[in-house]
């Protein structure tokens, strides 16, 4: 596929939303990264985090309490990703280049590979939102997440077998994914094939190698091979099914929009930043526990038009964008709780796969 393109000439929104932006940064004198704060909270994490692994792996407690330590270790990994590679990936979070990207390096401890994660997400994702074809988040297997999508008999059940396949998303991306695009060098079904560095390779296998040491090979010798298997699987799915449902919500929920670009131009003819706002949702906003937990993703739209900003400055950022927002006519999409749009999620699913 051709580049797609956004009619950006003067871009009066984005202009008039970056210049509030640039004064709020400048009354405050507060930096555009996470800063101490964030370092602070990031540290939390990843200590819970050791402490939860040692509990299970070296003093391996009794089953209904390994149990919950695994369902809590699912979540502590969504909460690094959330929170700490993320931020790194986008360079939010902290002024230190060299911070920014060993937080991001966090997602290869956790099994993944941050080079790729760059070239799907920032670069595709961010730049294409559920644009078919380009953005590969909206191009889940055996779901039907918008109408231009071929339709299959089971995406009659989509909205109940979702579960499952959010659950297995984060075993199926660690251990299946990340290979195919290694040989295959491209980051989904179309798209240009980009070669890998020699660097590049040595950390790939590097990171597979002992990510499977550590969440395999150790467990297994430490407590069995049975523990090991169950114990994994749990925080595996835990871990999945969260990281999926977040974001699901924030850009696959009723009212968001997933536009086609001109089949002559290929172009939309919406300025970027109105195109992000259209085809992104935020949920859950007033909730302090869910904006901790979720490293401010519940504040997608504001994160989409400023990728580099820190989440710990979107309530604030919030407010300008709506307010630009109504100034331009803008839909702006939000639901109030979480469980408001997982239920829309639901909906939206359940009706692409029930329609023709």
């Amino acid at each position: 596929m051709s580049k797609v393109t956004f009619n950006n000439t003067n871009s009066p929104f984005f202009k008039s939303l970056k210049e509030k932006v640039n004064n709020y940064f400048e009354e405050t004198q507060l930096p555009r990264t996470g800063g101490r704060k964030l370092f602070i909270k990031g540290m939390y994490i990843i200590l819970s985090a050791i402490a939860i692994y040692v509990a299970l792996v070296f003093f391996t407690p009794p089953a209904p309490v390994a149990i919950l330590l695994c369902c809590l270790f699912g979540c502590n990994m969504a909460a690094i990703g959330f929170n700490i590679m993320h931020e790194g990936g986008h360079g939010s979070f902290s002024s230190h280049k060299w911070i920014n990207e060993f937080s991001g390096y966090s997602l290869n401890v956790l099994g993944g590979t941050i080079h790729f994660w760059k070239q799907k997400h920032n670069i595709d994702h961010h730049t294409y939102t559920n644009i078919k074809g380009m953005d590969h988040d909206i191009d889940v297997q055996f779901m039907r997440l918008h109408a231009e999508q071929p339709k299959h008999w089971y995406h009659r059940f989509q909205h109940l077998y979702f579960v499952l396949l959010y659950g297995i998303s984060y075993m199926a991306w660690i251990l299946y994914e990340d290979f195919v695009k290694y040989f295959s060098g491209k980051m989904g079904k179309v798209g240009p094939k980009r070669k890998l560095e020699v660097k590049e390779h040595l950390i790939f296998w590097l990171t597979k190698a002992t990510y499977v040491f550590i969440y395999l090979v150790l467990p297994l010798i430490m407590v069995g091979w049975l523990e090991t298997l169950i114990g994994y699987t749990i925080a595996c799915v835990v871990c999945g099914l969260v990281i999926s449902t977040v974001f699901q919500l924030a850009h696959v929920v009723e009212g968001t929009q997933f536009p086609e670009p001109d089949e002559q131009t290929n172009k939309i003819q919406k300025e970027w930043a109105i195109h992000q706002v259209s085809t992104t949702a935020n949920f859950a906003t007033r909730s302090k526990i869910v904006s901790w937990f979720l490293g401010g993703l519940n504040f997608q739209v504001e994160h989409h038009l400023f990728p580099g900003i820190s989440h710990v400055h979107y309530p604030q950022i919030n407010k300008l964008v709506k307010e630009t927002c109504h100034e331009f006519s803008v839909a702006y999409l939000e639901h109030r709780t979480m469980a408001g749009a997982i239920l829309s999620h639901l909906l939206h699913i359940k009706k692409l796969g029930s329609v023709a």
